[in-house]
């Protein structure tokens, strides 16, 4: 593992950014002590629709607000 020192990195920084973006490892570090690896981003993956489908039911009651719950919005107590 090579480590590249902070002031070479920030002379050849496109250099390094290139390498990293081209799937070689990239360690930059200070005093000879290995501190952060330079990595490619990685693009998202497309979020699959419908995959919750089937798997989740949603009660016929869900909008109505029980009597008690809505009497404590008012601060009445029940």
């Amino acid at each position: 593992m090579k480590v590249t020192n902070i002031h070479e990195a920030k002379t050849q920084l496109s250099r390094l950014v290139d390498e990293a973006a081209h799937g070689k490892e990239v360690i930059i570090g200070k005093a000879g002590k290995p501190m952060v690896r330079l990595v490619p981003v990685e693009e998202p993956q497309p979020r699959k629709l419908g995959c919750w489908k089937g798997k989740v039911r949603i009660a016929d009651d869900f909008d109505e607000l029980p009597p008690e719950i809505m009497a404590a919005f008012r601060g009445e107590k029940t």
